[in-house]
């Protein structure tokens, strides 16, 4: 026996594909967003507006950013493109295309753009957003390539014949942000729903008049006439009040007019809604000043969220920057050009939201302190 003999190793990329299935299995390949999933969270947006607003806000403090090209000469170009191109049949510029990508990576997990060339090749027509929950990206022919899978609302899927024109990104795992909020969502609405309904009930008021007989023959057996009666003429006194007429309502004998509910309270719903809003937030990384929340009792709580939110921001930001350096590198590469480009960002600023949150905290001291002053007078 030969001690001394190397064994044969198989090339590294078998290696790769015999393990392909486990990382395919892990987070390599995100999964789309399900229809019905699309239209719950498109629904929970609709239903909770601090949801939407808590996005919204995520995607205008994300900020703005240039291209350079590494070619000076190409720069001009490069930002008259940023400025711009078309992006579906109402938007223009890069940066709307990114608000829109964003908007869908937050509130489905994933975002699918679409690099669309000119027909003769010599530049990009415009760039499409498109919708997560038809696209599904899948395993390429090579271990690290992706294709792409449109699915129509009859059920059948097409394969896209170019998935280099293909931008997409996704959240770990896949998972939207709003994963988790229904559930929290459905009881708020449903402590919303109920408030509605107590204020209807209050603010509508409806009266229980009782009319009672003495206990005379006469009295008794006119009963039911003189109920009749005071029914009609307290319905009328009523109705006049809708066109501004002031009606008195005078009865002989002993009627009681009592207001239907009014020896209930309201419940109070302070504590829960809070409770609800603030694992809601949470979720969605958004420091409560900025939603118009005064939770924050110190000016130093609000610089820590600032400061949480800020890393926020900064992941947002490394999603994106791959999607934007690869519409620009193709823009370039269109020119007929070897150059490549780079993203600028601009700087996260939240020095005024700060601001606006110390000033509000302070009028919130100032009357406190005013109000304990009043009550020692």
């Amino acid at each position: 026996m030969n001690f001394f003999k190397r064994k044969k190793s198989a090339p590294d990329i078998q290696l790769v594909q015999a393990e392909r299935q486990d990382f395919k299995d892990s987070c390599l390949l995100p999964e789309s967003p399900l229809p019905f999933e699309k239209e719950l969270y498109d629904r929970l947006r609709f239903a909770v507006p601090v949801i939407d607003a808590a996005i919204m806000k995520t995607i205008r403090l994300t900020g703005g950013f240039r291209l350079v090209c590494s070619d000076k000469k190409f720069q001009p170009e490069l930002d008259s493109f940023c400025e711009n191109v078309p992006v579906g049949i109402s938007g223009r510029s890069l940066g709307t295309f990114t608000d829109i990508f964003l908007d869908s990576l937050l509130t489905y997990g994933s975002a699918a753009g679409e690099i669309v060339p000119l027909p003769d090749g010599s530049g990009i027509a415009g760039l499409w957003n498109g919708s997560p929950g038809s696209v599904k990206a899948v395993q390429g022919a090579q271990p690290f390539s992706r294709d792409y899978i449109l699915s129509s609302p009859g059920g059948s899927a097409v394969k896209l014949p170019h998935p280099e024109r293909i931008v997409y990104a996704a959240l770990i795992g896949g998972n939207s942000i709003l994963r988790g909020l229904p559930a929290l969502s459905s009881i708020l609405m449903r402590i919303y729903r109920c408030i509605g309904q107590n204020y209807d009930r209050a603010g509508n008021i409806r009266y229980a008049v009782t009319y009672k007989p003495d206990g005379s023959g006469g009295d008794l057996s006119a009963a039911k006439d003189r109920a009749m009666l005071i029914a009609k003429e307290w319905a009328d006194g009523m109705n006049s009040a809708r066109y501004g007429n002031v009606k008195d309502f005078i009865a002989v004998g002993d009627v009681d007019i009592k207001v239907i509910g009014a020896e209930n309270q309201l419940f109070d719903t302070n504590v829960p809604v809070r409770q609800l809003l603030e694992q809601i937030i949470s979720k969605l990384s958004i420091p409560p000043f900025l939603l118009g929340l005064s939770w924050s009792t110190t000016e130093r709580m609000s610089s820590q969220q600032a400061d949480i939110l800020t890393s926020e921001l900064e992941y947002y930001r490394r999603l994106l920057t791959p999607v934007i350096t690869e519409i620009g590198n193709s823009f370039l590469c269109l020119l007929g050009t070897d150059s490549s480009c780079s993203v600028e960002w601009d700087n996260i600023n939240l020095q005024d939201e700060l601001v606006l949150a110390d000033a509000r905290l302070k009028t919130a001291q100032a009357m406190e302190i005013e109000q304990r002053l009043s009550n020692n007078n």
